[in-house]
């Protein structure tokens, strides 16, 4: 029997998002897992949608607040960053909270009353490292000075992989106390038998980082239709012509598209984690990442790896695999398997028991103040 403590002393959790992105979906996992522990999610950037709003109502201790203030990545977003914190400050005081959990960073700073939790999930400077091969313009000067505040007065930062928070590391100095867990996600329900000959991949297309372009030129040569979910943007459709677009998917709709697709790739030059490659491994999918460190860490041993920026080797790997459906099975294999580790159970067990130590600590220390 654990010796763990049970979640009972652990009442609310306060805790920021964005709509975003990949964000939105862990903070929705992680809040379902959390119950019966009450978790305020108070979002900025662009309003959760009409779908992500009745994913929130769906969940019974899920209190979904809105902010209409710029995220902290975006262009001068410092008047609304301190609009924020005091919104936050106020949700607080509402609240009254257990624990903080900000999925970003300058609002750490903040006089909260409760302990504050960081969990780094990507930064400017780490996507500009990646993405442009070199250090982020004089511009977000101010923006690294107030992460790198942020970092310091957490009292306790995660990252859901050694690679970004080393990342984390090599940016902004030494970090207080850090762990690093993974992210997780349910099984889905969608069958993963009689794969059918499509590779499909996941990823906005306007985001550089996605690096989707190197993927729709690698289709070029391919006997198997290639099929690209995720946002358009202001990407222009002809570098797509070799790729089938199917938009912006919900949950479900792509979970089904993994449940067909024997070969699922993800060529992205930046990415912390990577949710879609888990989701494609937990369907059983063969997957071809790109061979950047985090993906290394987390699938290596289970997947192909490419180098980001070559069309030619994407090209490669991928018709080796269709030729060879004794390979793709057992990568399916290895990689279902390996998704065992990234459950949401595995999630939910590792922030708990994080959870309960940030909390005896910082009763510790106020006894000690008394």
């Amino acid at each position: 029997m654990s010796d763990r403590p049970s979640l009972s002393p652990l009442r609310k959790v306060l805790m920021t998002a964005d709509a975003v992105g990949g964000v939105w979906t862990y903070a929705m996992e992680l809040a379902r897992s959390l119950a019966p522990a009450e978790v305020v999610l108070a979002t900025m950037g662009p309003a959760p949608d009409a779908a992500q709003q009745a994913e929130a109502q769906a969940i019974p201790n899920l209190e979904l607040t809105t902010g209409d203030f710029r995220l902290e990545w975006m262009d001068d977003p410092w008047a609304d960053v301190d609009a924020a914190g005091e919104w936050l400050l106020s949700l607080e005081a509402h609240h009254r909270p257990d624990l903080i959990h900000l999925n970003g960073y300058c609002h750490a700073a903040l006089p909260w009353q409760a302990p504050c939790l960081v969990v780094a999930h990507s930064c400017v400077l780490s996507w500009w490292e990646a993405v442009k091969e070199g250090p982020a313009p004089s511009g977000w000067a101010r923006y690294a000075r107030k992460v790198a505040a942020g970092l310091r007065a957490a009292d306790h930062i995660v990252a859901p992989s050694h690679a970004m928070l080393d990342s984390l590391r090599r940016h902004y100095g030494e970090l207080p106390s850090s762990s690093v867990i993974a992210n997780g996600r349910e099984m889905s329900s969608a069958t993963c038998d009689n794969k059918e000959p499509i590779i499909l991949s996941a990823g906005r297309l306007w985001d550089e980082a996605k690096n989707t372009r190197v993927l729709a030129k690698a289709a070029e040569g391919l006997s198997w239709p290639v099929l690209l979910a995720g946002e358009s943007g202001c990407s222009r459709s002809s570098d797509y012509d070799s790729v089938e677009l199917l938009g912006k998917l919900s949950g479900a709709d792509l979970a089904g598209w993994y449940a067909r697709a024997a070969i699922y790739t993800l060529p992205a030059k930046y990415e912390p984690f990577g949710l879609s490659a888990l989701e494609a491994a937990q369907a059983g999918c063969a997957l071809v990442l790109a061979d950047i460190p985090s993906l290394r860490e987390l699938w290596d041993g289970a997947a192909i790896f490419v180098p980001p920026s070559n069309p030619s080797l994407w090209q490669a790997a991928l018709t080796e695999l269709i030729r060879h459906p004794e390979v793709r099975s057992d990568l399916g294999r290895l990689a279902s398997g390996r998704a065992g580790l990234y459950t949401a159970g595995r999630m939910k067990d590792a922030y708990i028991d994080l959870y309960h130590r940030i909390l005896k600590s910082h009763q510790l220390r106020f006894a000690a103040a008394s």
